[in-house]
């Protein structure tokens, strides 16, 4: 490997648009040109291109080229997102590689000789003709730039791999892919780009993806994938890359049906919201499993043993017989009088019809619209018979009769989702009617509201009943189906939480992202297999992700000490980074506890990047007044960090999925005994412990979880 590196990869995303004049052709440099200003000068040309590119979408005039104002709103919006997505942001490089290939490689955009030559970014930038300057990272002929080694080149001659300080490009890095001469090493660029520091947001790993990640983020749209992903290997970043990927892939298909990011807090939406955007996609949605299914507000918690059972699967049953439970046979005859006639269905053929719907096992609202139709349809039958000549219009008619809406409401009965789980957990012979056989007494008499609520608008819902709510309504209404959506940290969900994600691709394919490791709720899953049967993908692929990319070698052999008691079945997680990091473990009296938090806090702040103070909700408040009298301000979860402000004080049951270049753990013995059973504590420590990039300090008064001193 040949290294040109003249500065560190510094690059920060930044969302502020570059400024936009009129671009001007940039000088072609000489052939005596040094390298790194040849490179400078196709940056500068890029970036130029790259604005006659919005330039010419912002020049559009739209007046009439469209048919009426709807219209004309729907494409103004595609091109204010148009013009959006082809934003320069001045601190982001535009490209951050460059593939000399031996020979034109055979696909559409390398036409031309031998020796073609792509740089690899972001976006697709052409120049005014239409030849392409820069390359999107997500096209075929990209893929080498991830995939190609000296063992399989790929046809790639050349790598090279850009360092930009600030936006500006400041070294280069050459691979000879084909020179068996050069023995193989790795990147000083890629490590510097992977351990360098940051304040605000999660980034996009673009530049620094690996072959094992590639392979995840290019899997085919048609299969859901699985990734089981150990501290610090990219999991979430993976799978938002896929999402880029496949909306690059497979655009059409995808703006139809729709995208779908779902995290597991508000807190962890906002810290990768920006990771899409600076891929140049705008329009993937974000949630939390709690805003899919917010039918009611939640105002009310239940016990773990409540909301374990709330969400064990068995519920759907409970449900769907709750559901159904309404349906009665009827007794008499429907008869439609329609002008001089009165038509007759006895009694015996509307129970047939009855008892075929409710066979047919489909929806429950379905089922309710189509019984009038079945009803009319006999009546037709002996119109005909009659003689007379009846069309569809009179069927509709029919089926819209008072006599046959009334025989239809008492024979399926519409129903209330909120106001059947009311019920069902305000009424204990209602809930025991429909659970017999599933939930054992002391099951329902856990999930039994000690009080009854009024109404559902007056019921203190939990966020474990809003769930039921929306199993409920699915029985009744299909829910709509998305194209992809992605689901992280999906170790936490319980098997209802599992089926409302699944409902929402039904027809569609899904990426599922988490740690076995990292479970930290009582109904935490105990394998992929058992979440994805819930999910309805059990013929989805797991990939393990077990090289790490960020965390340090000695935090993570620190933390995998806790595997065997939290996830004996998982491989212990490795590190490809050369820095070895910071770590440190203090005890410390009990009446230094806070002092010594501090200290460490101060340490940290004289080194360059963002801090997490993470501690045990119970620590918080004396933690706050501590950091408040040593003149410290702290940022809460969700709150970005900027060169100004880049403490975070964080709860540890809010800590999974974040990172910090530097982490403080205030005393773990607290952490593990804040929840309700040893093993769910181990884990939320282990997720405590690897939020660490460059370094991690212990703080501790209370002895050591066993787990940690074994040697």
């Amino acid at each position: 490997m040949l290294s040109h590196a003249q500065g560190q990869n510094s690059a920060e995303p930044h969302q502020t648009p570059a400024p936009t004049p009129a671009p001007a052709p940039a000088p072609s440099p000489s052939p005596d040109t040094n390298p790194l200003d040849r490179e400078r000068a196709h940056l500068t040309a890029s970036r130029a291109a790259l604005r006659a590119m919005r330039a010419d979408v912002e020049s559009l005039d739209i007046k009439d080229v469209t048919a009426n104002w709807v219209n004309a709103e729907v494409l103004q919006s595609q091109i204010e997102d148009r013009i959006k997505a082809l934003a320069d942001l001045a601190h982001t490089p535009l490209f951050f590689g460059r593939l000399d290939y031996g020979h034109a490689p055979g696909m559409e955009l390398a036409e031309g000789g031998e020796g073609e030559q792509f740089y690899i970014g972001r976006r697709h930038v052409h120049d005014a003709d239409g030849d392409p300057m820069v390359i999107d990272w997500r096209a075929p002929v990209s893929q080498p730039f991830y995939q190609a080694s000296k063992n399989n080149p790929l046809d790639v001659r050349l790598r090279r791999r850009f360092g930009y300080t600030g936006g500006e490009l400041t070294a280069y890095e050459d691979e000879h892919l084909t020179d068996r001469s050069e023995a193989e090493q790795s990147s000083k660029l890629l490590q510097s780009e992977i351990e360098r520091p940051r304040v605000g947001p999660m980034r996009d790993i673009v530049a620094t993806i690996q072959p094992e990640q590639d392979e995840i983020v290019r899997a085919g749209i048609g299969g859901t994938v699985c990734v089981q992903g150990a501290p610090g290997t990219g999991k979430t970043a993976v799978g938002l890359h896929r999402v880029a990927y496949l909306l690059y892939a497979h655009r059409d298909r995808l703006a139809r049906s729709g995208t779908l990011v779902i995290g597991p807090n508000r807190s962890f939406l906002h810290y990768i919201e920006q990771v899409l955007p600076a891929l140049g996609e705008l329009n993937v949605a974000q949630a939390t499993v709690d805003d899919l299914v917010a039918h009611v507000e939640v105002r009310g918690t239940d016990g773990a043993t409540a909301a374990r059972i709330k969400g064990d699967a068995r519920m759907a049953r409970v449900l769907r017989r709750a559901v159904r439970s309404g349906v009665t046979m009827p007794t008499e005859a429907v008869v439609v009088v329609r002008g001089s006639r009165r038509w007759r269905v006895p009694a015996y053929e509307v129970e047939e019809m009855v008892t075929e719907l409710l066979a047919r096992d489909i929806r429950y609202g379905a089922a309710r619209e189509a019984l009038p139709q079945r009803i009319a349809h006999a009546v037709l039958v002996r119109m005909e018979e009659a003689g007379e000549a009846p069309d569809d219009r009179v069927q509709d008619a029919v089926a819209r009769n008072a006599a046959v809406k009334a025989a239809v409401k008492a024979a399926w009965p519409p129903v209330d989702p909120a106001k059947l789980v009311l019920r069902l957990l305000g009424d204990a012979e209602f809930l025991a009617e429909h659970a017999d056989g599933l939930l054992s007494p002391e099951e329902q008499k856990e999930i039994l509201w000690a009080k009854p609520a009024r109404s559902a608008k007056s019921a203190k819902w939990s966020a474990a009943d809003a769930v039921l709510i929306d199993e409920a309504q699915d029985l009744i209404a299909r829910t709509h189906s998305l194209g992809h959506v992605v689901l992280d940290e999906a170790q936490d969900l319980s098997p209802m939480q599992y089926r409302a994600v699944g409902r929402r691709c039904t027809t569609g394919s899904a990426t599922i992202l988490g740690d076995l490791a990292q479970g930290t709720t009582p109904w935490a899953t105990n394998s992929w297999e058992e979440a994805l049967s819930h999910l309805g993908k059990s013929d989805a692929t797991v990939e393990e992700l077990t090289q790490g990319f960020r965390v340090p070698r000695q935090v993570i052999a620190y933390a995998s000490r806790l595997l065997p008691a939290i996830a004996p079945g998982l491989a212990e997680a490795t590190s490809i980074r050369e820095a070895a990091g910071d770590f440190a473990v203090r005890a410390v009296a009990p009446d230094d506890l806070d002092a010594s938090v501090i200290t460490a806090c101060r340490e940290a702040l004289a080194k360059e990047g963002s801090i997490g103070l993470i501690a045990a909700d119970s620590r918080l408040p004396a933690l706050t007044e501590a950091l408040a009298k040593a003149g410290l301000t702290a940022l809460t979860p969700g709150e970005e960090t900027s060169p100004e402000a880049r403490l975070t004080l964080v709860p540890a049951t809010l800590a999974k999925g974040l990172e910090y270049d530097y982490v403080v753990l205030d005393e773990p013995a607290a952490v593990v005994s804040g929840e309700p059973d040893e093993r769910t504590g181990l884990r939320r420590l282990y997720v405590s412990l690897t939020r660490a990039v460059s370094g991690l300090t212990v703080i501790h008064s209370a002895p050591l979880p066993d787990q940690l001193t074994a040697t």
